[in-house]
């Protein structure tokens, strides 16, 4: 009896680990970024980081090779960081947050001062964002397409658009009222 390339990725093969793995390292930033959105310090990027890639693994046997990996990948990566975030409110009661300028010590020591202090302004903004619209915002700072992006998040193109405008509005005007106060 022979296998077909779709018979040795669907048991726990020796081959199925080794094609996780190559597309993993292929696409890894995917899962940085969505950690990076959803956990607040790096102990929590960690974990979370270390819960997408279990989940990837759990998933990987149903994912279908005729769809693109990374909207794959986003898809469940997103799903994990926002039940991560949902169930964040249960250990915020048990931890203290850190600082924001231990936050700060993750930027980039190249990047000059007021690129780095516009960089954790849009952070600040985008943490007070819902789950769906820090995907949304993820997903577009990525350079992802809309079609990408409805695809990732389950609705439509159209949505994607209407919501990314209102959010951009929304983050002009909480500049605005910023910079004249």
């Amino acid at each position: 009896m022979t296998t077909t390339t779709g018979d040795a990725l669907a048991s726990d093969s020796p081959e199925r680990q080794r094609r996780f793995e190559a597309l993993l390292r292929e696409h890894r930033r995917i899962v940085f970024h969505v950690a990076r959105t959803y956990a607040g310090n790096t102990d929590e990027r960690h974990d979370l980081v270390q819960e997408i890639c279990s989940q990837l693994w759990r998933a990987f046997p149903r994912y279908d090779e005729s769809r693109r990996f990374s909207t794959w990948m986003y898809r469940i990566a997103l799903n994990t960081g926002i039940s991560h975030l949902r169930q964040a409110g249960a250990r915020a009661a048990r931890f203290e947050a850190l600082s924001d300028e231990v936050l700060e010590a993750t930027l980039d020591d190249a990047a000059p001062a007021e690129t780095a202090e516009r960089l954790a302004e849009l952070e600040a903004r985008i943490e007070q964002l819902g789950p769906l619209d820090r995907a949304l915002i993820l997903l577009y700072l990525e350079d992802r397409s809309y079609a990408e992006i409805a695809d990732v998040l389950g609705i439509s193109e159209t949505n994607v658009a209407t919501k990314i405008s209102r959010i951009k509005q929304r983050f002009r005007q909480q500049m605005t009222g910023a910079a004249n106060s």
